[in-house]
């Protein structure tokens, strides 16, 4: 009988952890479908108000800086055109109100009457627990392209691995 309270504290605990997971994945899984509608409010929210998106060839600060980007001409030529963001399943790793996600996405885009990958990327989510939820601090995306960096960031699947 005294283990018990232990086991519930502890079964709680992998509940509330498998919850998180779910709701990061979720949380992931929604971006491709929000910026390929254009939803630029949508997808700023995902981020927290100062979060960065740093992606290899343009680096987003807050909100507004993400919002700017999905309804910019240069976005929206490739909805106009045809694209789709697809997300792979990600690793996700929490701990307390903080938690990692490490993966992979391509952008598809329709060319010539095809389509075709405009590009392959590792993806590192950092994300906090608040008010709201689970929120992007940061998200750092490599195109795979042969350079060091982007299999790194696929390599640093716990928290205390960004560095190294």
């Amino acid at each position: 009988m005294a283990e018990q309270p232990t086991e519930l504290a502890e079964l709680a605990a992998r509940v509330r952890r498998m919850e998180d997971q779910q709701e990061i994945a979720r949380l992931i899984a929604s971006y491709g479908p929000l910026v390929d509608s254009g939803s630029a409010d949508a997808v700023a929210d995902r981020w927290e108000p100062d979060g960065a998106y740093d992606v290899d060839e343009l680096a987003m600060n807050g909100r507004d800086e993400i919002t700017a980007m999905v309804a910019g001409p240069r976005h929206q030529s490739w909805i106009r055109g045809g694209c789709a963001h697809f997300l792979g399943p990600a690793h996700v790793t929490v701990e307390d109100d903080d938690a990692v996600a490490v993966g992979h996405s391509l952008m598809i885009v329709h060319r010539d009457g095809e389509f075709v990958v405009r590009r392959a990327t590792a993806n590192r989510w950092q994300l906090r627990r608040g008010p709201q939820g689970w929120r992007v601090t940061r998200r750092t995306s490599r195109v795979l392209d042969g350079r060091e960096e982007a299999p790194r960031l696929l390599a640093a699947l716990d928290i205390d691995e960004e560095d190294r």
